[in-house]
């Protein structure tokens, strides 16, 4: 348990907020808070490859190579291929929290309820509620964008042992999430109310699934970091036997590439880390000069739980 969450035990959230120093602060006390209130809670999925490697946290329409993006962290590696129009633009690579919330609910209910056809809804309204976004204007623009970029892309994900190179080829999806125009948003169709995941990207799911709390991830659903620091944790923390160190210099390979200096990473680094571990109340991870210490952990979801994805 993090200092913030026996701070708020022993003293009582409101108390622990006036001895927060920043506004960050409070709002860190705000989520951990959140999180040891929450009276139930529910499995969510993703695959392994995604606490080994993930999408961009920004959009690289402008970068040298908008139409591909490639991730490497030891042993596993990450392509991403950007679909087109049918004008030959690109429509681009997912990026971002919401690229990464809409995979999570796909992966989670294909899982849950043991089939390739995920139900959306009949209306982005009724869609964005059971994600757990708030509907409003820009939360729909936001999250039609990165549905079409997820829909429209393909990916590889590549794992290296010492004796081979296992590749897997495929799309998140088969079928796109389109959405009727509507000057009601609140009413906004879907043109499918179901999605299917791609055979191959579901079997490999399956093989290497990761379960960690739905909650937790709603709590901190604004931080693509925050996000990956989360998923990184709930897949580490519980198999380790003894502490184990993650220098600085590997931690920015996996988590913030995309900065020119470590000093720039490393306050980033800690804020998506402290918000990972608010939401995460089990976890032991301490900071150390040379980068952080992981212990071993419970994991994010009960283990009876887990076990139906077993």
């Amino acid at each position: 348990m993090a200092d913030i969450h026996r701070l708020i035990l022993e003293h009582g959230v409101d108390r622990a907020r006036e001895m927060a120093t920043s506004k960050s602060g409070r709002a860190l006390v705000d989520v951990a808070a959140a999180m040891l209130a929450q009276e139930e809670d529910s499995m969510g999925i993703t695959h392994a490859g995604f606490a080994l490697t993930s999408l961009p946290h920004r959009s690289i329409d402008k970068a040298a190579e908008p139409e591909y993006h490639r991730k490497e962290t030891g042993r596993c590696t990450l392509i991403v291929q950007s679909g087109r129009h049918a004008d030959g633009s690109l429509v681009g690579v997912p990026y971002g929290a919401k690229a990464r919330m809409i995979l999570l609910y796909l992966q989670t209910e294909a899982l849950k309820t043991n089939s390739r056809q995920v139900e959306l809804g009949k209306s982005w309204h009724s869609w964005l509620k059971a994600m757990g976004e708030s509907p409003g204007g820009k939360t729909y623009r936001l999250v039609m964008e990165q549905a079409q970029r997820i829909t429209a892309c393909s990916l590889q994900f590549l794992w290296e042992t010492d004796a081979s190179v296992t590749r897997q080829n495929a799309g998140f999806v088969n079928n796109s999430i389109l959405f009727k125009s509507n000057p009601d948003q609140r009413q906004v169709a879907l043109f499918q109310d179901v999605i299917e995941l791609n055979e191959s990207f579901y079997d490999s799911l399956k093989q290497h699934a990761v379960p960690v709390s739905e909650a937790a991830l709603r709590h901190i659903s604004a931080s693509s970091t925050a996000i990956d620091v989360y998923i990184w944790l709930a897949y580490r923390l519980h198999v380790l036997n003894q502490a184990t160190p993650v220098r600085w210099a590997a931690l920015r390979r996996q988590f913030g590439e995309h900065y020119a200096k470590l000093s720039h990473f490393k306050p980033v680094f800690l804020d998506a880390l402290a918000l990972a571990t608010a939401v995460y109340p089990e976890a032991k991870v301490e900071i150390a000069d040379d980068g952080i210490v992981l212990h071993p952990s419970r994991p994010p979801i009960a283990r009876r739980e887990a076990a139906l994805i077993a």
